[in-house]
């Protein structure tokens, strides 16, 4: 029989048939898996909360891991509500309107038994609306059609579920859109690791274990530059198999972040499946779904943008460290957007009572332990600055953002990362990439004459290190400028040398080291100083007319007065690292000061010597690269397309290969 050809139109023109639209779903209700009681404030709240004094209180807590049934699911006991106004498990409506053309989105919820779903909006101020409401029985799959439409400034979607006379179950629920995504290519993962193999592996496991997330993955590039290498660690043989062909490492020397990540940019570069690169962090938790969203907002987005995750403390796992980050411009440093809020503890104040996380926060730049690149911005401006660690996640966010490529850091895209609560890189050999990627991001896009403020706050920070009796970070710093006066080729040329020597470089000086030895307790000559906890306003703090007395006079009485040799010998006095500020070791000639991480003391002392070559040579680099700021920043933004090719790059990966 012939096949049937479609009915002629009136005037003449052939109808095609119906086509019936394809469903993409933007985002699933997850919930968690691991049996840890503080990560169900992100994904489910059966909490009551209430607010006193402007605060959100939590009223009753019958939050029961117990009711979580499965990745998808979850029970309502009998008589009681459960909201998903959750970080995870509400709907950044707002992000939605106003990065992608998406103005219509489905709310699908399924359930069992007798329910009733009440669906919520708010506003960019956080205000709370009633969308709709539906009661359901027995097996249900219940739709709710919502425009986004009214979301400007802010606001999210989410839903409810109370449960009537005997318990009912959540069975799943997804938000869709039958609207065509912008692109449609699928992201390669680039996770860069140096000697966290353990934590490599339960992220493959993560991954393996979720279907939704690999369906938008093309590769896995696991860049292992470290010496306990993932192949080898207990669990990879297995997750590989699983993997298949989708994961692929490549071992090459320890080229820092900037090397890791540049050579998976790199890679997919070489892969006509990917339209996204997705850089991973090593010591992480993957929340998968998160990779999921990521890469399907980036599909939708109007125009190519870099989707940035959030990050949550590792070991405080309620507790998210930034929502947006920005740089500002007249110092050329980073910081929160929002910095007096953050970092929000999701156990202690829920989403719906936080008023400031439903506004939408734009934001400079994301940092690189997630963060999803479009391949189109990687083909117009480079790869990553070969920087090492530090800088270079804010410095390619800049250089994208000025090419037409936005940062957009989305709510519900996060993982856990192990936290900087017990480190203290500003003095150790991190010190040196600290000062010396700020001065290089600067000279590259500040557009401030001389860096505005960049400088003058860089030499403070030597000042307070001086006055603090901190001499290895002074000496990393100072170091860090004279490669920076010797001009761009440095970056490329101590690539894979610069860490090894700022960490050799702390042997000559005696207050590295962490004094540990359980046989040996170190006392000071006058006992332990304790303070009252300070307030943003303590005027113990000093400012203003204060501070330059306080640091001239200080600076003077180093200069010129020597320590007394008791305090040589032995430790003056004892410091907890939450009082040894700048304004008070510098009063005395030593001090034992607790480690960030708590494992030890370190032991401060004064020598007038190096302070004064040091104090000179500061002062000395600081002005020779004010006077020659013009001259650098052209020597710089001429050699940048050089340093961040991709065939500089390539030469890079085999010279060290």
């Amino acid at each position: 029989m012939p096949a049937e050809q479609p009915s002629a139109h009136p005037g003449g023109a052939k109808q095609s048939p119906e086509i019936s639209p394809v469903t993409h779903v933007l985002q699933n209700v997850v919930f968690p898996l691991d049996r840890d009681p503080d990560l169900l404030p992100l994904y489910a709240d059966p909490e009551t909360w209430s607010v006193i004094d402007e605060e959100p209180v939590r009223v009753s807590n019958r939050a029961h891991l117990g009711n979580i049934l499965g990745r998808n699911s979850a029970r309502i006991v009998a008589g009681r509500r459960v909201s998903l106004g959750t970080y995870f498990n509400a709907f950044p409506a707002s992000y939605w309107q106003h990065w992608t053309s998406v103005r219509q989105v489905r709310l699908t919820v399924r359930t069992k038994g007798p329910a009733t779903i009440l669906v919520y909006r708010s506003n960019g101020s956080g205000v709370r609306q009633r969308v709709d409401t539906r009661e359901v029985t027995g097996d249900a799959e219940t739709s709710f059609d919502l425009a986004l439409t009214q979301y400007s400034d802010g606001g999210w979607i989410w839903f409810d579920v109370v449960a009537d006379e005997k318990s009912a179950i959540l069975e799943g629920a997804e938000w869709t859109t039958e609207q065509e995504p912008a692109r449609v290519g699928k992201a390669s993962l680039g996770i860069t690791t140096y000697n966290k193999p353990d934590y490599c592996v339960e992220t493959l496991q993560a991954l393996a274990a979720s279907p939704d997330a690999l369906e938008f993955v093309d590769r896995i590039f696991l860049i292992d530059q470290g010496t306990q290498l993932v192949a080898e660690q207990e669990g990879y043989d297995e997750v590989a198999a699983e993997l298949g062909d989708t994961l692929q490492v490549i071992r090459q020397p320890n080229l820092g972040g900037s090397g890791g990540f540049a050579r998976a940019m790199h890679e997919t570069l070489q892969r006509p499946e990917s339209d996204f690169v997705q850089l991973l962090d090593d010591d992480v938790r993957l929340e998968p779904e998160s990779v999921r969203r990521s890469i399907v907002f980036g599909r939708f987005a109007t125009n190519p943008i870099l989707v940035g995750g959030h990050m949550f403390d590792l070991l405080d796992r309620p507790k998210l460290h930034g929502w947006a980050e920005v740089l500002d411009k007249v110092p050329f440093m980073w910081r929160n957007l929002y910095q007096e809020k953050m970092p929000h503890d999701f156990g202690a104040s829920n989403l719906r009572q936080s008023k400031l996380l439903h506004m939408r926060m734009d934001a400079d730049y994301n940092g690189w332990w997630m963060c999803l690149i479009p391949l189109d911005a990687i083909r117009k401006v480079g790869l990553s600055l070969p920087a090492f660690i530090k800088w270079d996640d804010a410095e390619f966010c800049l250089r994208a953002g000025e090419a037409g490529f936005p940062t957009v850091s989305m709510p519900g895209v996060a993982l856990w990362h192990v936290s900087w609560v017990n480190k203290d890189d500003s003095i150790d050999w991190q010190a040196y990439f600290h000062a010396r990627n700020r001065i290089v991001a600067g000279l590259l896009h500040s557009e401030v004459p001389r860096g505005g403020r960049l400088l003058t706050h860089s030499r403070r920070v030597d000042l307070k290190h001086l006055m603090m009796m901190q001499y290895y970070p002074v000496a990393l710093r100072t170091q860090a400028l004279r490669d920076v006066l010797s001009g761009p080729a440095h970056m490329r040329e101590n690539l894979a040398t610069a860490m090894p020597r700022a960490r050799s470089l702390a042997a000559e000086y005696a207050e590295t080291v962490v004094h540990r030895d359980p046989s040996t307790v170190l006392h000071s000559r006058r006992g332990r100083q304790v303070y009252k906890q300070l307030s943003k306003n303590d005027l113990d703090n000093p400012t203003g007319a204060k501070l330059r007395w306080f640091t001239l006079s200080t600076l003077l009485s180093h200069w010129v007065h020597k320590p007394d040799p008791a305090n040589i010998a032995q430790p003056e006095v004892e410091f907890g690292k939450e009082d040894a500020h700048w304004w008070r070791l510098p009063a005395f000639d030593s001090a034992l000061v607790s480690a960030a991480d708590g494992s030890g003391k370190n032991i401060y002392t004064r020598d007038r010597k190096k302070y004064r070559q040091m104090l000179r040579e500061t002062m000395r680099l600081h002005a020779e690269l004010r006077r020659r700021w013009p001259e650098l920043q052209k020597q710089y933004r001429q050699a940048l397309p050089g340093l961040v090719s991709p065939a500089s790059w390539q030469q890079i990966f085999e010279e060290k290969a």
